[in-house]
């Protein structure tokens, strides 16, 4: 009776509103968007939550969570404990809290959003984790015993480094090789500083390593060393994390032009190599006045925002479908609008145009319209005759896409891959056709989310540990 009778208080109360910075004012600086929940509006939020019996939340999390049990805590102003009880279970909680698509997972299910709206279980876990940060009261749980065997993980991204975490708590020594200069993988090199801010990442990074993971960078296994000689070397157990980080083209004339990027190129200029703090850091990045953004996903979100940023005039984004079919994140889209992206709708470009000096100057591009759903469910774009478009544009970023890259599958021999060079595992376990070596993430999946590879992580860990206690 008790559970019906708070039901409804709950729901009258509002899901809290994220402050956020001004879009005038944050378009032009690469600061954090969203400043985050104060500790009254948390535990207001962490009160709306009813503590199901069987939460569906729970079920909706990759990496499952707890998420009851850490919002009832934030509810009694336990935040330091709230953090612990994330960590239980998820080792990048501050990075999840901001990039997870929480509303096609674990707020998807939560009851509220059946007649209002859901918890907002992200804003929250965000919350705990950087309270837990900014007090400086990270705890170091107690090592396990060693068990004396070695993994390897290659790859030190959302996967890789979340496998890691679990791997060391279990007691192997557990070694990260990193192609890179810094560990992180798509959340240092891919997602921008507005979004997810560098020191977060190393942050979590850190309390790995203080865990006892060892991460090696500058190391492409595949080219300094093999999956191979990583066995000779006496590990006994390999994890490709290696994503899916070579770019995708559309094949039209006139791609060659100087200022056209890959949108993998365009952001890890941008991120990894810190052209966003010019002049502190020089590296070269075409700073365009009229920059087009082809593709529709979080990443050219990512990609149009950052040409604001780094003080475009006008940023478009090129997309065949209509908005209604867009991949990217709700919230991406509503703050890209709110920043001043102008959206160039059922649009597919068609060639560009260069100058004599062999820069782009334009993108002619086809009209479309929406036909039958194709295997996707999303109504197929089909073109208009004769309606055509050039837009004037002096800087390019193609966002359509990446596909695997073929480094660490080429120099594994009997290593089984798909026609498009993603790894073939036979089940959830991550195991792939060579014995002892298991892969998750992107290079099995093609692009996908940050917290599904670090679900793939986790099982990986699971079916490791079984393989490796029967040796």
């Amino acid at each position: 009776m008790e559970n019906n009778e708070i039901t409804p208080k709950k729901e009258k109360v509002p899901r809290q509103k994220m402050p956020e910075q001004d879009p005038k004012v944050r378009v032009r600086n690469f600061e954090e968007v969203p400043t985050g929940y104060t500790d009254e509006l948390a535990m207001t939020e962490a009160k709306r939550c009813i503590q199901c019996k069987k939460p569906g939340c729970v079920a909706g999390c990759p990496v499952d969570v707890n998420i009851p049990g850490f919002i009832g805590l934030i509810a009694e102003g336990k935040f330091i404990e709230a953090a612990l009880k994330l960590k239980e279970t998820n080792g990048l909680p501050a990075v999840c809290g901001r990039v997870c698509p929480q509303e096609d997972q674990c707020e998807k299910f939560c009851i509220l959003g059946k007649k209002g709206e859901p918890v907002a279980v992200g804003r929250l876990e965000r919350f705990a984790a950087d309270y837990e940060r900014n007090a400086g009261k990270i705890s170091i749980p107690k090592p396990p015993a060693k068990l004396g065997k070695k993994v390897a993980i290659v790859g030190a991204g959302p996967s890789g480094l979340t496998i890691a975490g679990d791997l060391i708590k279990l007691g192997y020594d557990v070694t990260v090789f990193e192609a890179l200069h810094k560990a992180g993988g798509v959340l240092v090199y891919g997602i921008p500083e507005f979004r997810l801010p560098k020191a977060i990442v190393e942050a979590e990074v850190d309390y790995l390593k203080k865990l006892g993971v060892q991460i090696e960078t500058n190391a492409v296994v595949g080219r300094m060393k093999t999956v191979d000689e990583l066995f000779a070397e006496g590990y006994q157990a390999v994890y490709l994390g290696v994503g899916a980080g070579a770019p995708v083209f559309m094949n039209i004339p006139g791609e060659n032009l100087s200022g056209i990027y890959s949108a993998n190129e365009y952001l890890t200029r941008s991120n990894l190599m810190k052209a966003y703090r010019f002049p502190e850091y020089d590296t070269p990045i075409v700073r365009g006045k009229n920059v087009a953004v082809v593709g529709g996903g979080n990443v050219a979100m990512d990609s149009v925002r950052t040409a604001l940023r780094l003080g475009a005039d006008n940023a478009f984004i090129i997309y065949r479908r209509t908005e209604a079919e867009m991949p990217a994140r709700k919230e991406e889209v509503h703050h890209a609008k709110e920043e001043g992206v102008q959206f160039k709708f059922l649009t597919n470009p068609l060639e560009y145009i260069g100058n004599e000096q062999g820069w782009v100057t334009g993108v002619r591009c086809q009209q479309m319209e929406l036909g039958e759903p194709d295997d996707s469910g999303r109504r197929r774009p089909v073109p208009i005759k004769g309606a055509e478009v050039v837009i004037p544009v002096d800087t390019v970023v193609v966002a359509v896409g990446t596909m695997a890259n073929p480094i660490v599958p080429s120099t594994t021999p009997g290593l089984e891959t798909n026609k498009w060079g993603y790894i073939v595992t036979k089940d959830e376990s991550g195991l792939t056709s060579r014995e002892g070596v298991y892969a998750g993430g992107d290079i099995v999946t093609g692009a996908a989310t940050v917290i599904l590879a670090m679900g793939a992580g986790r099982q990986a860990a699971k079916a490791i540990h079984e393989y490796l206690a029967k040796k």
